[in-house]
């Protein structure tokens, strides 16, 4: 379907064209053929934020375009000097986290951390999802870190970024080595992820969990494999999440679901029927989070809505600002999360409802950081004194 279909369907009442029109003329010379970014959430790759230059594809009579190879995921080794970063976030429970990779093949069109790509000096589009960065030095880094004096034991919070156990985590393993310092050390962490790859470690994660030192978050954002595979396209299905829940805390390790992110006339009628299934897999744990669109993540998101979901753009983008101040997006803390107003309100009361309904619990226990054991050296030059 070309644009201009797209705008007409789009379109139904004279007060939607604005809107419709002023995303299609912004996005017009970035989009990338459907050919070439087939299995990916974006469909655009539009210049970072820091870039002196904007790229744009034009069709130049010569059919180059049409010549260009489709986007493979490519691979590069970073070499970061710390495992652990740090956050002094009041809206986060966690005060640090590891991040082993840095870009998501999941290619979730919502994701906030796209952003994060413009650093690299690459797009927060379909670069983020297909030109990765691994740290395979990361669990050494951690043992050399956690066998520092001074080094003070709280919860290690991993994928709050992006997912660390993504497609490529197949081949690194630096999740699961991560996983085995971690065990060592007996430290606690926190998982986060929307793949069923993470069951891969349940063997790690039952021994840490019998120990009180390890929880997982499954991520599930749709019951609906169509809108599933369109938003997330390389994510474990919502079926692999709640058989991965399942296979969790039959193994003794705590999981719980977060209904992350909802959208408004997309996901949010689907908040009571996924609380339900993942229960029903184990979970007695819930929580969610609203759709975020920082600085670049809202034209791709748009540009997404508009192509996927063409009659309801205007619904979907009004009640987003509706619960943002009028703004596609507001990093205030203590609103970010959930947003405001009516529309945030009645997200919330519903949510609260449905987990006290299921016996669903929106605290889970703390982690133990009792029984921490300093690694010996890990690298560190020791004392001769």
């Amino acid at each position: 379907m070309n644009e201009l279909s797209q705008l007409r369907q789009a379109a139904f009442a004279p007060a939607h064209t604005a809107d419709i029109a002023d995303a299609l003329v912004k996005s017009s010379g970035l989009r990338v053929e459907a050919d070439r970014r087939r299995g990916r959430g974006a469909g655009l790759n539009p210049s970072g934020r820091f870039e002196e230059k904007r790229r744009e594809a034009l069709d130049d009579g010569w059919q180059t375009i049409e010549e260009l190879e489709p986007f493979r995921t490519e691979v590069q080794v970073e070499k970061p000097r710390a495992a652990i970063t740090r956050n002094e976030s009041p809206d986060l429970s966690f005060d640090r986290s590891i991040n082993p990779y840095r870009g998501c093949e999941h290619g979730c069109i919502y994701c906030f951390a796209r952003p994060t790509h413009s650093y690299m000096g690459l797009s927060p589009g379909l670069d983020f999802e297909s030109k990765l960065f691994v740290k395979p030095d990361v669990p050494k880094l951690l043992e050399r870190e956690l066998s520092r004096p001074d080094y003070k034991v709280r919860a290690i919070a991993i994928g709050t970024n992006t997912d660390p156990y993504q497609p490529i985590e197949r081949e690194w393993r630096i999740m699961r080595q991560i996983l085995e310092v971690l065990n060592k050390a007996n430290h606690p962490v926190a998982i986060v992820t929307k793949s069923a790859l993470i069951t891969r470690d349940a063997d790690i994660l039952s021994e840490m969990a019998s120990k009180g030192l390890a929880k997982v978050g499954i991520s599930i954002t749709t019951l609906d494999r169509k809108l599933a595979r369109a938003m997330e396209p390389r994510a474990s299905t919502p079926p692999k999440r709640l058989d991965a829940i399942k296979a969790l805390t039959d193994a003794g390790i705590p999981a719980s679901v977060m209904v992350a992110p909802v959208i408004p006339a997309l996901n949010d009628h689907e908040i009571e029927r996924i609380l339900e299934a993942a229960n029903a897999a184990g979970a007695t744990k819930a929580s969610y989070v609203l759709l975020r669109l920082p600085l670049e993540v809202s034209p791709l998101f748009r540009d997404w809505l508009l192509q996927n979901y063409p009659n309801r753009y205007r619904h979907v983008m009004s009640l987003i600002r509706s619960m943002r101040g009028g703004k596609d997006y507001d990093a205030e803390w203590g609103k970010r999360m959930k947003g405001a107003g009516p529309y945030a309100w009645q997200i919330g009361r519903r949510f609260e409802m449905a987990t006290k309904r299921l016996g669903m619990v929106r605290r889970g226990l703390p982690l133990r950081d009792d029984i921490f054991i300093r690694p010996d050296g890990g690298g560190i030059q020791l004392s001769l004194l």
